[in-house]
C-alpha cells in the first residue's frame, strides 16, 4: 500500500471536476498553507456573524456579494449528492451554503439588521454583470474543452462557480469604496476573505511540488490569482491604516 493520506477540505479545489469523479480520487494531503487557507475563510464568517449578531448593524456589508457567494457554492457542491469524499469535506460544504444563507436571510429580513443595511449604497447589478457573464464564459470554455458529446451539467456549473467566485468579492469592494470610513469588523472579514485565496495559491504552488500525481487546472490558477488581486488595494490601505494608528479609510476613485 501506499502512503496513507487524509482526504480533506481544499477550498481552492473543495469538489473535483465531475469528469474526474470516475478516476482514482486523489486525496488531498493537508499542508500548513491549505489549513490556514480553511482557517482564514472559517474566520472570515465567524467575524462578519459576529458583526451582524453584535452590532446588530449591516451597514457597510454587501447581500449581493453574499448572494454571489451562495451561487458559487450551491452550484459548486452539487457533488454532495453524488459523490463522498469525507466527513470534513461533506460538513464544510454544507456549513459554507448554511452559513452564507443566513447572512443574507439576516441582511434582507432579520430586524432591526436589515434596517440598516443601505441598499442605496449596495447597487451593483451582480446577476448581469456577474452571474450572466460568468455562465456564458463558462459555458463556452466548457464546449471548447469538452465539446457537445462530452458535455456535462456538473462540470459546466463546476466551471461556472469557479469564475463567479473569482469576482464575488466586487459588490462588497464597491460598497466600502462608497462608504470609505471602514469599521474595524468588516475591514478584519474582508482581510480573512483575501488571505484565504491568497494561502490558496500558496497552496497550490506547495501541492505542484510535493505531490507528484497533482492535477492542475489553470482556470482555477487564473481566477484564484484575479481574485487575489482584486483585494491587493484593500490590503494596501489596511495596513497603512493599522500602521499610522488611525481609522481605516479608503481613498476616493480620484485618491
Amino acid at each position: 500500500l501506499g502512503p496513507t493520506i487524509i482526504h480533506l477540505f481544499d477550498e481552492g479545489e473543495r469538489s473535483l471536476p465531475p469528469r474526474f469523479v470516475d478516476r482514482p480520487i486523489q486525496a488531498m494531503s493537508m499542508n500548513i498553507f491549505r489549513l490556514c487557507g480553511d482557517m482564514s475563510h472559517v474566520f472570515s464568517i465567524i467575524v462578519l456573524l459576529l458583526r451582524l449578531r453584535v452590532a446588530k448593524n449591516a451597514s457597510g456589508i454587501s447581500v449581493r456579494t453574499h448572494e454571489l457567494f451562495l451561487v458559487v457554492f450551491v452550484t459548486r457542491y452539487l457533488d454532495l449528492f453524488t459523490t463522498f469524499y469525507s466527513l470534513y469535506n461533506s460538513c464544510m460544504k454544507v456549513l459554507y451554503i448554511a452559513t452564507t444563507a443566513a447572512i443574507i436571510y439576516m441582511i434582507r429580513f432579520s430586524e432591526p439588521i436589515c434596517s440598516t443595511y443601505d441598499k442605496a449604497q449596495d447597487t451593483f447589478l451582480h446577476w448581469k454583470f456577474a452571474v450572466a457573464p460568468c455562465a456564458a464564459i463558462a459555458f463556452i470554455t466548457h464546449l471548447i474543452g469538452s465539446g457537445i458529446s462530452r458535455f456535462d451539467l456538473l462540470e459546466l456549473l463546476w466551471t461556472f462557480s469557479i469564475y463567479l467566485e473569482s469576482i464575488a468579492i466586487l459588490p462588497q469592494l464597491i460598497v466600502l469604496q462608497r462608504y470609505r470610513e471602514v469599521e474595524n469588523l468588516t475591514g478584519n472579514y474582508i482581510l480573512f476573505m483575501g488571505a484565504y485565496r491568497a494561502f490558496y495559491i500558496l497552496n497550490w504552488i506547495y501541492r505542484s511540488y510535493h505531490e507528484p500525481m497533482y492535477q492542475h487546472h489553470f482556470v482555477v490558477y487564473l481566477c484564484g490569482v484575479l481574485q487575489t488581486v482584486l483585494y491587493a488595494d484593500f490590503f494596501y490601505y489596511y495596513f497603512m491604516s493599522k500602521q499610522k494608528g488611525g481609522k481605516f479609510t479608503l481613498p476616493t476613485s480620484r485618491g
